[in-house]
């Protein structure tokens, strides 16, 4: 809770918060939040809670919910309730199709990082969107060399995490418990990387983004002279010069000068979706333009005859790319944006539970890779909010879950994601009761 309380100020303050900046509302709720290590538990706190904040002072709980409803799988909810739209704002000239062209992400990524040590990817911590792109370029770049990745979210204190082969829901701070950064962190100990947490407790963020730096350095690059490093961080600790966070040098600015090694800096949060939609927005124009359906680069057509990258970015000071994530064909229409009404522990709360005819984002699927189970609000035996979570079969229920999802109508009908193989389903409730946990076996095929 700890990470994302200061990542939560961080947007809002511009920095560590002094004591007068944080109203006394907040501090309660921040307080009585604590304690509640449960995600659905915490979920359910914060919907009764934040209703009992003035208007004014809602802005530090709306993001924590947010964060919390994209670990719970409620991803369409979470980009609703994000109370500050983090895309940096563009008004520069876009890209003019007749000169540049869609590529795929996953291969143009590679491409660049042929020669380098460092590259990083940045990632918005309540869209999860923005860690599939980290999760095909793994086997990528591995295949092409790299050795260590590091996470944002990993503690310190997990030492068995390389020998267990996954994460576990404490291995770290709550993000790793959204199931594919939880995917990211498996992935990477199959392929054979060196898996490297680099958290810093400095509650300052100029502290913060030297403390993650320095441990960088002296985790990876100090020691390791054939070392490459791909680090997956949040939002503007990826950049490689000062804006973003004041007058504060970002963690890959100073990595770069501990290090004396460029870094490769790939942005994805400001070209992705937000709901509701901005109109106009230079986003909109970009899907309009070149039609993504999976994440994509810009680059210069070779008949174009200009000079400058060959990968486009919005801003070149602070990243060499920019990412343009595809927009979600399962996206809520705005005519079902209006929230419904539902009681949670005696009080009445506005909330948009999915119905039948709402379907999770369709980039959960992985282009293929996942397969969608089946199931319903029917599960959670009158008992809502209810968690339903699929386990590997091989791992324990303190693993961070292959997928999961949050059901708060006894109506609503939808789907987990799951690769092929074998899996344990677990239902329960938001005071941990399990209410019912079956076996089951994702294949392509019917199963005999």
């Amino acid at each position: 809770m700890a990470v994302a309380i200061c990542c939560a100020f961080g947007l809002l303050y511009g920095g560590a918060p002094r004591a007068s900046d944080i109203d006394p509302s907040t501090l309660a709720l921040l307080r009585e939040l604590k304690p509640l290590t449960d995600d659905l538990a915490r979920y359910r706190y914060l919907l009764v809670a934040m209703h009992k904040l003035p208007l004014n002072q809602r802005l530090v709980a709306k993001q924590l919910l947010a964060t919390t409803e994209s670990e719970l799988g409620l991803y369409s909810q979470a980009l609703r309730d994000f109370p500050i739209d983090s895309r940096k704002v563009y008004s520069d000239p876009l890209p003019a199709i007749g000169d540049w062209q869609a590529v795929d992400a996953a291969t143009a990524v590679t491409r660049l990082a042929t020669g380098r040590r460092l590259v990083l990817i940045n990632e918005a911590h309540h869209d999860p969107h923005t860690r599939e792109l980290t999760l095909a370029l793994l086997p990528r770049l591995k295949a092409a060399g790299f050795t260590h990745f590091a996470v944002e979210a990993l503690g310190d204190d997990d030492t068995g995490l390389a020998r267990r082969g996954y994460p576990l829901t404490n291995s770290g701070s709550e993000y790793l418990h959204e199931p594919l950064y939880g995917e990211l962190v498996r992935r990477a100990l199959q392929l054979g990387f060196v898996v490297v947490p680099y958290e810093s407790d400095n509650s300052s963020t100029a502290g913060r983004e030297t403390g993650q730096a320095k441990n960088l350095y002296k985790r990876v690059l100090a020691d390791h002279p054939q070392a490459r490093l791909f680090v997956h961080a949040g939002y503007a600790h990826i950049d490689k010069a000062k804006g973003r966070l004041g007058w504060a040098a970002p963690m890959a600015a100073e990595l770069a000068r501990l290090s004396g090694i460029e870094p490769l800096s790939i942005d994805q949060t400001q070209f992705r979706e937000a709901n509701p939609r901005v109109p106009h927005a230079a986003y909109d124009q970009l899907v309009a333009a070149f039609h993504p359906t999976v994440p994509i680069v810009l680059e210069r057509k070779p008949e174009a005859g200009a000079t400058g990258a060959a990968a486009w970015s919005s801003d070149p000071t602070l990243h060499d790319v920019s990412v343009i994530l595809p927009p979600d064909g399962n996206a809520p229409k705005d005519a079902k944006a209006v929230p419904g009404w539902y009681t949670l522990d005696g009080a009445l709360i506005p909330a948009k539970p999915p119905g039948e005819d709402e379907k999770r984002p369709d980039w959960l699927g992985l282009g293929g890779q996942r397969l969608p189970l089946a199931v319903d609000g029917g599960l959670c035996k009158e008992k809502f909010p209810c968690l339903v979570e699929a386990f590997y079969a091989k791992e324990p229920d303190t693993a961070v879950a292959a997928d999961r999802f949050a059901f708060l109508d006894a109506d609503a009908q939808s789907a987990l994601y799951l690769f092929p193989g074998d899996y344990r389903v677990r239902v329960r409730d938001a005071d941990g009761k399990v209410l019912e946990e079956r076996a089951v076996t994702v294949a392509r095929t019917p199963v005999k």
